[in-house]
């Protein structure tokens, strides 16, 4: 009787096991924003916030309810005319504090006065939208505001007339992500709240219901 000839199916077939096993263990993990799970301001928007502004100015559907539409930050950097490195340094801040790349913002005409070039870095600019808005924002209204020193509430003054709030910050240092230790300089930045409302007035109580510590309790 002829002996079998040993196969290679088995070992393929473990050698294989082995590979998915490795893949699986050294797999990099995925954020909770990568994989777009609801953020617990999101949850709190549908749940919570749409309701009570529907109940309050008496839309007759939820799609009536203003929306956070997006957060845009802007870091003016006009020293970095002069000083390539510090907008370098306003670029890292930037990522470091919204988690997404930022886009650099050049001149669009030369200012002899400043010395300024047309197409010379002069700021940097990182839009936020859907849950990382919302993480942003979460941070920002509990852990960063609160930073503040002499923190007494927000200004309701900085609407534009079309429901969207601009508020202005003098130090990146705020935020908890910066390690004051390594910063090379202080920058301040102007942190815009666009929403979908109408009024500056519906705006306010969506922002207000978000947690944002304005001073007043109305916009008179």
């Amino acid at each position: 009787m002829a002996e079998k000839k040993p196969t290679k199916e088995a070992p393929v077939k473990a050698k294989k096991k082995v590979q998915e096993k490795v893949a699986v263990e050294t797999k990099p993990q995925v954020s909770e924003t990568d994989l777009r799970v609801p953020s617990r301001l999101g949850i709190y928007f549908k749940n919570e916030i749409t309701v009570k502004l529907k109940e309050k100015f008496n839309y007759t559907s939820v799609m009536q309810v203003p929306k956070l539409d997006k957060i845009v930050i802007n870091m003016g950097v006009g020293e970095a005319v002069s000083d390539p490195k510090i907008m370098e340094e306003a670029v890292k801040t930037m990522e470091t504090i919204t988690g997404q790349k930022s886009i650099v913002r050049k001149a669009k005409k030369a200012i002899s006065n400043f010395k300024l070039r047309e197409g010379m870095s002069i700021g940097v600019k990182t839009t936020l939208r859907r849950e990382r808005m919302y993480e942003f924002l979460d941070r920002f209204v509990n852990v960063a505001l609160p930073r503040v020193r002499d923190f007494r509430g927000i200004s309701d003054k900085s609407f534009d007339g079309r429901g969207n709030y601009t508020l202005g910050i003098k130090e990146q240092i705020i935020f908890p992500e910066i390690n004051v230790d390594k910063v090379v300089k202080i920058l301040g930045m102007d942190i815009t709240f666009v929403t979908t409302a109408k009024t500056d007035n519906e705006a306010y109580e969506l922002l207000m219901a978000f947690g944002l510590p304005f001073r007043k309790k109305e916009i008179r």
